[in-house]
């Protein structure tokens, strides 16, 4: 019987797969048949030599080197899974965001500029097949920043969504598709660690209270796990959803109101 869903022969890069929603979606793929890279800084022990490439894409230095690199060993590749991402900024909202803040903390480095550079190394490839899917994990916060804590990275991921919008639009006709995916908050280790933090003697499902608090609350009740945003990415990387494209899909047990 054919599996539902298949990556069976794609050739897919991921980046940030080392831990969290990254390594849960590097798993998937590899279970669901595709042949993958991805990347990260510093490799972790656990993660096979010929999994990884090491680079800092927060460079044009090191997206250069990536692409290379995946292009010298497979020659193409047939997805592209942009999972890099973050926030360095200090809390305090716009007042505490001075240009060396905004310098300092990377934003758009980090959350938009490694997508772009990597897309425009790899892409042109894919349009000359007339194949292939970009996959750009976005978040909520660009359109439910918290002041205190992520104006930056919010903005950051607002460019990156529209930006997808737009390769969607221009690459769409050749047979690429462009498909978004916006988690809200997610259970990886990151997030239980600052779960402890913030609970304190309450302990983590205290943190985790304060944490649903600040964003308006979840109402599942808990956060998403990394498993469930990588089954999203996978389907929307694979053939099912073939006619899926400039689509933004948000994954966060209903944070975001919607009308």
């Amino acid at each position: 019987m054919t599996p539902f869903v298949t990556l069976e022969g794609k050739r897919a890069l991921i980046t940030s797969g080392t831990r969290g929603a990254g390594a849960a979606t590097v798993a998937l793929f590899r279970e669901l048949g595709a042949e993958v890279l991805t990347t990260a800084r510093t490799k972790p022990d656990a993660l096979p030599d010929e999994l990884f490439i090491a680079a800092d894409l927060t460079t044009p230095e090191g997206c250069a080197a990536l692409a290379s690199a995946v292009l010298a060993r497979w020659g193409g590749v047939d997805i592209v899974v942009h999972m890099l991402g973050g926030s360095t900024a200090p809390p305090g909202g716009f007042g505490a965001l001075g240009d060396a803040e905004w310098a300092r903390a990377r934003a758009l480095d980090l959350n938009l500029m490694p997508a772009v550079r990597l897309d425009r190394e790899l892409v042109p490839d894919m349009v000359a097949r007339g194949d292939g899917v970009v996959v750009h994990v976005t978040s909520i916060q660009r359109v439910l920043p918290l002041p205190e804590a992520t104006t930056a990275y919010a903005a950051a991921k607002a460019a990156l969504s529209t930006y997808s919008k737009s390769l969607s639009k221009e690459i769409g006709p050749r047979g690429v598709r462009v498909v978004r995916v916006s988690p809200g908050w997610i259970e990886t280790e990151a997030a239980v660690d600052l779960a402890e933090r913030l609970g304190a003697e309450g302990g983590v499902e205290a943190g985790k209270r304060m944490i649903m608090q600040s964003l308006g609350g979840i109402p599942i009740g808990r956060p998403s796990t990394p498993d469930e945003v990588a089954n999203l990415i996978a389907f929307l990387a694979s053939a099912r959803a073939g006619s899926i494209t400039g689509a933004e899909y948000v994954i966060d047990g209903g944070t975001v109101p919607t009308a």
